[in-house]
């Protein structure tokens, strides 16, 4: 393995240093290590789904709706918030991710949970929790989501809490603000938290269990909500302003029950709500809208034994992971199998194994059987017939851009191995219908600036990051270079051709979102490095040769930050700090990126490429697998993190695999 400032002592575990002429017969058995470890992986319907680890908030937040619930001495609860001491740091707090700093939100709700489910506030980490959440401003800094926690159990009032009028859900669709313009995760959070700020629900609970020793000013005295990264003064004149204002309009006109649709948009609300529960595992398939499904419902008086809310607990207890040597529980904020299946599939194809193996053959079924053909929420700006794919088992309302390309690609290596081939005719015939009708899908995704989003087209008003509800930094779903680049990458791989019209804007977009340094953005994986990965993978697929100058200079920038011991590391501290790009603990998963950027750029023969082959090939375990303890993966920027429990695996034995397919090897 490497130490965090990249100083190689490989050879104390797995495959030890290889020598210069072992090099090829090293990553072949390398890649037969970790390929036999995947395929004992697979479930026996074809597919892989590994843990999708965020950090303590899932397991507060579990316990915060527990305690609504009346739930909070569970055999659950008490497990979840055994799990929070173990996560806790070392000065008190609690962080979005292991090696970062203390985030006060999630501070606040763990030492809530904690006193919740019976710690005693005078225990040591109880203190030292306590000393954290002070010296970081105190309850009094938290945001958005927290507020509505603390008011759900009385702790403040719901006049504390961002207006969320279910309003919005009247509003046609040529009003230029609708629930369609955020992003999809925004909107199935804020439909039923729009219930949940009409009905104002409260648990109340006693006033020794409550927070106030975490309050370092009144309530009322709390300082404005602000999203990540904004300035501590806002001017005068402009959007924050102006929905400040209408925040506080609305919040009057609540109070003084000056709401003339109210009822009715509560009404509209409920049923947008219910309609997203079928064919999806929870509202939105992820965790805070299916918490607040549960809130919602109570507060419009459904029973806990009700099909509706059972249905929703149901839905969270299979995000539950039970540790029973620690006696603890953790949760997922989703489920990726569509992403794992995909993306193993990918890493198995490329490192050499056949199209004819009953374990591809499985995996390509269950993928074709997961093609959405009926309509979602994306249909309100875009008209084509359904034909992607989601993340998760169920999602049939949100598929999104990412996984529909990772699967296209899966496929598509898969049929044109088999097309001729006896035995399988029928599958092959079904997978190019697939395939066709998933490129139309994606194809008619594509935003106005040529570009991609993830779940939505031209979802890119930015005045609505100023409301104040946008503290989670995710109000909307723009085109980002990553996204685009492994679309461009598929569409490549389909047949398009760079003088195509939506190829041509396309590689345009990622050639105007270059940085000034040569990298890329990474939205959806920590950073720089997965960006640009990404996109010089489908630059150089579209066929932007050797020489052009974006690929160049892409290609330089990775070697820039290659560490001494081979292998590259990026940590999402560079989300808040661009100049901490490229930075970080090397991982396994962000040097298989950088090697795979390099081998797109043409670099095959570079002394960078051997080292970061090498570095991959001698801190394998012997079972195959690497060490990654880092969060790679990005939920939210600046918010939300997440460790992909597979990038260590499949990653490494993509990008041995398509070296060693290069030649480099013999």
């Amino acid at each position: 393995m490497a130490t965090t400032d990249g100083r190689s002592v490989a050879g104390s575990r797995g495959n030890g240093a290889v020598g210069s002429n072992g090099l090829s017969g090293s990553v072949e058995r390398a890649v037969g290590r970790t390929q036999q470890w995947l395929l004992e992986q697979q479930a026996d319907d074809g597919h892989w789904c590994a843990e999708l680890e965020g950090d303590s908030i899932l397991e507060s937040e579990y316990i915060l709706l527990l305690a609504f619930l009346g739930m909070e001495q569970s055999d659950r609860a008490q497990k979840a918030a055994r799990y929070l001491v173990e996560t806790q740091l070392p000065d008190g707090g609690w962080a979005m991710y292991p090696g970062g700093k203390v985030e006060i939100s999630g501070s606040v709700k763990a030492y809530f949970a904690l006193k919740l489910t019976g710690h005693d506030p005078d225990a040591e980490y109880m203190r030292r929790a306590r000393k954290a959440v002070l010296e970081h401003g105190g309850a009094d800094r938290v945001n958005s989501f927290t507020r509505f926690y603390l008011a759900l159990l009385g702790q403040i009032s719901y006049e504390l809490c961002p207006a969320v009028p279910p309003e919005m859900v009247l509003l046609p669709k040529w009003a230029p603000v609708d629930i369609h313009t955020m992003s999809s995760w925004s909107r199935t959070i804020f439909v039923p938290l729009s219930i949940v700020s009409a009905q104002q629900p409260v648990r109340a609970i006693e006033p020794q269990h409550g927070i106030r020793e975490l309050f370092v000013r009144e309530p009322n005295d709390w300082p404005a909500l602000r999203r990540p990264g904004s300035p501590q003064r806002e001017p005068w004149i402009g959007w924050s302003r102006f929905f400040r204002t209408m925040d506080a309009l609305l919040r009057w006109s609540r109070r003084h029950r000056i709401v003339p649709f109210r009822r009715r948009a509560v009404a509209q609300a409920h049923r947008w709500m219910l309609d997203r529960f079928e064919r999806s595992d929870g509202l939105g398939a992820i965790f805070p809208p299916i918490v607040w499904s549960v809130v919602a419902l109570r507060s419009l008086g459904y029973a806990m034994d009700s099909d509706e809310v059972r249905r929703c607990c149901e839905e969270l207890d299979r995000l539950v992971l039970e540790d029973e040597a620690t006696k603890t529980v953790r949760l997922q904020p989703c489920k990726s199998p569509v992403w794992d299946t995909a993306l193993t599939l990918r890493a198995l194809q490329a490192s050499g194994v056949p199209a004819d193996s009953p374990a591809i053959g499985k995996s390509i079924r269950w993928l074709l059987d997961r093609q959405i053909r009926q309509p979602g929420d994306w249909q309100q700006t875009v008209a084509a017939e359904p034909g992607g794919w989601c993340f998760e088992y169920q999602n049939d309302f949100y598929p999104d851009t990412d996984d529909t390309s990772m699967v296209l690609m899966a496929l598509k290596d898969w049929h044109d191995q088999r097309r001729g081939k006896n035995g399988d005719a029928a599958t092959v015939d079904e997978t190019a219908a697939a395939i066709e009708r998933g490129e139309r899908w994606l194809v008619a995704m594509q935003n106005r600036d040529g570009g991609w989003g993830a779940f939505d087209r031209n979802n890119n008003l930015e005045l609505l990051c100023q409301v104040p509800f946008a503290d989670h930094n995710a109000m909307i779903d723009p085109s980002t270079p990553d996204l685009s680049g492994r679309v461009v990458e598929c569409l490549s791989l389909l047949g398009r051709r760079r003088s195509d019209s939506v190829m041509h804007r396309a590689v345009a977009y990622l050639r105007g979102s270059q940085e000034s340094d040569g990298s890329w953005y990474g939205r959806w994986g920590v950073n720089y490095i997965y960006g640009t990965w990404q996109t010089l993978t489908g630059m150089a697929a579209s066929g932007a040769g050797n020489d052009d100058r974006a690929i160049g200079n892409g290609a330089a920038w990775l070697r820039r930050y290659q560490q001494p011991c081979g292998g590259w590391g990026e940590s999402a501290d560079s989300y808040e700090d661009a100049s901490l790009r490229g930075q970080g603990a090397p991982t396994p998963s962000q040097t298989a990126w950088a090697l795979m950027g390099l081998l797109a750029a043409g670099a095959k023969d570079e002394p960078a490429v051997e080292r970061a082959v090498r570095y991959l090939v001698e801190t394998q375990r012997e079972d195959g697998t690497w060490e990654e303890t880092e969060v790679t993966g990005t939920g939210f920027p600046c918010v939300f993190y997440l460790r992909y429990h597979y990038y260590r695996i499949y990653f490494p034995l993509m990008a041995l695999g398509r070296w060693a397919a290069t030649g480099r090897a013999g």
